[in-house]
């Protein structure tokens, strides 16, 4: 399974700052977001992995080894014309999660809680890094992309999580997942990316959210 290692020159503050939940708060100092960010960058650990398998729609089967069966409407739906999919996983590892925890503990819970929102929009970069590799890579093949996809987006069980773990091989990038289905560490992420023929990529950027139906998440877009 193909190792990539996305390179983060700089931690997207507006992406810390909504996942801190001051997308509201436009008098809050700026600075301490672009400091915690400062700090992300000195303890993100980036790796990547991914595996392709082809995909049979009508099946809603991907033909891994051994097969794995998607169960869920919005998931069945988004891959809908797909023939093949990428599955991926992507963390930024340990050192920052240990870090927003010492925080926590000494009670510095701003900085905590700003490291952490930072540390979330770093795997979601590194993700998009991953999207953006996948797409100039696959559309020489002719192939166009479907925006990620996880367990727990829409109606895809989280439960899902299990095989999909395996089968984009996590563990070789040194992620493990909990008997909660909670991925170690928690700055991670799986997912599934479909590809087709003819059909073009559906609501780029926006899609993760759009899918979800937790209308009350502050991190929606």
């Amino acid at each position: 399974m193909p190792i990539y290692n996305a390179q983060i020159l700089e931690v997207d503050a507006a992406e810390a700052r909504r996942y801190a939940g001051l997308r509201n708060a436009p008098t809050f100092g700026e600075k301490n977001i672009r400091d915690a960010c400062l700090e992300a960058l000195l303890l993100l650990d980036v790796r990547g992995v991914w595996q392709v398998y082809d995909y049979d729609c009508a099946a809603r089967t991907v033909k891994s080894q051994p097969p794995v069966t998607i169960n869920g409407k919005s998931i069945v739906k988004h891959l809908d014309g797909c023939t093949k999919v990428i599955c991926m996983a992507t963390t930024v590892g340990f050192d920052i999660e240990r870090e927003i925890a010492k925080k926590f503990e000494r009670g510095d819970y701003l900085a905590s809680v700003l490291l952490d929102a930072a540390a979330t929009a770093a795997v979601e970069q590194a993700a998009d890094a991953m999207e953006k590799h996948f797409a100039a890579t696959f559309a020489k093949d002719g192939f166009k992309m479907r925006w990620r996809f996880s367990p727990g987006y829409g109606d895809w069980n989280l439960t899902a999580q299990t095989e999909l773990f395996k089968i984009a091989g996590a563990e070789q990038i040194g992620m493990r997942l909990t008997s909660a289905l909670m991925l170690e560490p928690r700055k991670s992420v799986t997912a599934v990316i479909g590809l087709c023929k003819g059909q073009g990529t559906r609501d780029k950027g926006q899609g993760n959210c759009k899918a979800c139906d937790r209308t009350d998440c502050p991190a929606r877009n």
